[in-house]
């Protein structure tokens, strides 16, 4: 997992009279030429010019008002302190999607995935969002259980984003607590002082997780210790442990395969004697990933009922792993899966980093394809209602609300994620298929993707797309069906809906505009959606809606039918039978999909109901070219928590020529700037038209379904210029 651990890994190879003792000496002698190494680059350094020095830009003050980004705490002091608590950044770092429902893990074997990219903190660390739309992000949630935010850093703190995301889709998130090199022994010669430091600390791990909403920690304590620290490091992980438990239920700590019980820095590869007692104290442990083929196997045996709490390590980059990692990944999860353990995918990351071709969705897609072919589904959705999936990957080229464009530049933010289709990989699509892909170009219709249908499809043909795998128990309530199509020529999409009972068997419904009576058959009942338009939508786009009354049944599949519409009488409608389009050609695109009970309708509060005020108010620039930086937040009145998970935000930037027309005042457009996913929102300079008298902070609340308020009874925050 680290540096150290892959020098050991190389130092195994060498000859056998190489005895332990020399291989300690070779260690200590690399340690002692890296110190060197360090030594001379701190003096270049610190030689470099003033000029030089006076370009760097001033070291992070986490105190001050800025861009609120994730950071991790990096000593014990700081962690002793609670300054991460005082920062300026804290607030934005909450997760705002709790986890449902916080139960133990099943009891099967389980996939733990460890993010280890680039060193952490990368595009995911800009808490609204950054301006790359080429970001690395996971999409494929359906196949995890447990999802590790790592880094080098002493605590690593999970950005908001990926908690968000995960916990949408019932992932656990943990955080790291590593230590490792000189600095990692000095921590734990503090942390392990006495039986009283090594519950403080603990005692602050927990209160991290629980304040910020994340699950638990994996514990990497990577040095060479003393026994008689020992005693202390076991009271550190267990009191950790029960102490996330009694205050998360469902929360986890996981055990690093590292350092012994007696106090060595020795991979064991497996669970046995020299690791257990940790295991035996923790909700598991993440095994090294340079085991051998009956290593899985052994730890069973000694994990007894609790060999799912064994997590093999795999390192997708290859590192000395079983079965070499990469595109033979599930290699080592055959044996895994085989022997009846977990499994720990350590930097799947390899994808993005080592550029795999021929793009990174594609590459991305083809490798977890891997992961789902060796493991299986390990995750179901829809499991509960309000369910909505706009297919938004959390990066793209523009934004739309409602299918009007509102932003047309590149952007990442994960949490934007909603649920994420259980698409099927084609490894060599052939020209006569339909393509389903996530389509970042296409116009979407609510967030920045939407699932684009292209190919060739024969008439009077259909084609069935698995979309997503559900455990969604139907009440006595009809439920709402709604989503949105935008399509060419004759080319349609339905959805295909199965539900399973065990008093009444299956059914198979489809839901579909005219001109589909020819399938007929291969349902049990064919219902034509309402057609709805909104005002405001671009052209094109059609929302679809249905109510189904199921009351027993269980949903369990929901897929897209890519079909044509057949002529009335001989005779399309006009605007297929005026598009040129080639017959067999096949175009579609869906929007969004939302699934309600019609005692889900929002009533967002209006905007007398919330408190608005402006901080930490900063002005800039010059005569004429001004900047504004503040921070927004909001409250409810009534002093009640917020449930909504999102909040668009927009700026009007009025002038003192305010046109009256009817009574009314002409205000200035409303233009869209962020998202927030906790009740705050920081503006960064911001430019300042000349003749701007004033500026409006709108913030659009919105709902877990994806609908939104009406932005002229949103609540705002007005400021003078």
């Amino acid at each position: 997992m680290s540096l150290k651990s892959t020098l050991l890994l190389i130092l195994q190879f060498l000859p056998p009279f190489i005895t332990l003792k020399t291989l300690k000496a070779l260690h200590n002698f690399l340690i002692s030429i890296l110190k060197t190494i360090k030594k001379l680059l701190g003096k270049i350094m610190s030689n470099q010019s003033d000029d030089q020095n006076s370009d760097l830009p001033p070291p992070f003050d986490p105190s001050k008002p800025s861009i609120p980004i994730s950071y991790p705490i990096k000593t014990l002091e700081d962690l002793d302190s609670g300054s991460y608590f005082t920062s300026f950044h804290y607030p934005y770092n909450k997760s705002s999607v709790p986890l449902q429902p916080k139960a133990a893990l099943t009891q099967r074997p389980r996939i733990l995935v460890c993010h280890d990219f680039q060193g952490g903190y990368q595009d995911d660390k800009w808490v609204q969002g950054g301006n790359n739309s080429g970001a690395y992000a996971i999409w494929h949630w359906y196949l995890i259980d447990v999802f590790v935010y790592f880094s080098h850093n002493l605590v690593t703190l999970p950005p908001p984003c990926w908690t968000n995301t995960a916990h949408r889709h019932g992932v656990k998130v943990l955080g790291t607590f590593i230590t490792e090199w000189d600095e990692g022994k000095a921590v734990c010669k503090e942390l392990l002082s006495t039986k009283e430091s090594a519950h403080k600390y603990a005692e602050h791990l927990v209160e991290l997780a629980v304040d910020l909403g994340f699950d638990g920690w994996l514990l990497n304590m990577e040095v060479e210790l003393e026994v008689g620290q020992i005693p202390n490091l076991k009271e550190f992980v267990s009191h950790l442990t029960q102490t996330m438990h009694s205050s998360l239920p469902g929360s986890l700590v996981i055990w690093y395969d590292s350092v012994t019980i007696d106090g060595k820095l020795s991979w064991q590869d497996q669970l046995n004697e020299k690791n257990k007692p940790f295991f035996d104290i923790s909700d598991g442990i993440f095994v090294n990933y340079t085991w051998k083929e009956e290593y899985p196997k052994l730890s069973a045996t000694v994990a007894g009922d609790r060999k799912f709490d064994v997590y093999m390590g795999i390192d997708v980059f290859g590192r000395g792993t079983y079965g070499g990692g990469e595109w033979t990944t599930n290699v080592a999860l055959d044996v895994i899966k085989k022997n009846d353990v977990s499994a720990a995918l350590f930097a799947p990351g390899w994808v993005y980093e080592t550029k795999q071709p021929p793009d990174f969705q594609t590459a991305q897609n083809r490798w977890w394809a891997l992961v789902e072919k060796s493991w299986g589904i390990v995750q179901n959705y829809p499991k509960a209602l309000p369910f909505y999936s706009n297919f938004d990957q959390g990066h793209g080229y523009h934004i739309s609300i409602d299918g009007a464009q509102v932003l047309s530049t590149q952007w990442n933010n994960i949490s934007s994620q909603t649920f994420q289709p259980f698409l099927e990989y084609v490894d060599a699509p052939t020209s006569n298929t339909i393509e389903v892909y996530v389509d970042f170009k296409e116009t979407s219709f609510i967030g920045g993707g939407n699932l684009t249908f292209k190919g060739i499809l024969e008439d009077k043909s259909s084609v069935s797309i698995r979309l997503f795998l559900g455990e969604l128990l139907m009440s006595d309530l009809p439920v709402h069906f709604t989503y949105s199509v935008k399509s060419e020529g004759n080319s349609q999409v339905g959805l295909s809906l199965e539900f399973s009972s065990k008093m009444k068997g299956k059914k198979k419904l489809l839901l579909a505009s005219q001109g589909m009576n020819q399938f007929s058959s291969k349902f049990s009942k064919v219902i034509v959606p309402r057609q709805l338009t909104k005002p405001d939508m671009a052209p094109g786009w059609v929302i679809q809606e249905s109510s189904i009354a199921m009351n027993g049944y269980v949903l369990t599949e929901i897929h897209a039918v890519c079909y044509r519409q057949q002529p009335e009488n001989g005779v399309l409608g006009s605007e297929a039978k005026s598009n040129t389009q080639d017959p067999a050609e096949y175009f579609a695109v869906l929007g969004h999909i939302r699934i309600t009970t019609s005692d889900q309708n929002t009533e967002f509060p209006p905007s007398t109901s919330w408190i608005v005020e402006g901080q930490d108010v900063e002005w800039g620039g010059s005569q004429g070219s001004k900047t504004l930086s503040l921070k927004i937040s909001w409250k409810l009145k009534d002093g009640k928590n917020s449930l909504f998970p999102r909040y668009n935000i927009y700026v009007e930037k009025l002038t003192k020529q305010s046109v009256r027309t009817l009574g009314r005042t002409r205000e200035g457009v409303q233009e869209f700037i962020g998202v927030a996913h906790v009740e705050a929102f920081y503006v960064s300079d911001l430019a300042i038209p000349s003749g701007t008298s004033s500026l409006k902070y709108i913030i659009q609340v919105c709902d877990v379904d994806g609908a939104s308020q009406k932005l002229d009874e949103a609540p705002f925050f007005q400021l003078k210029c």
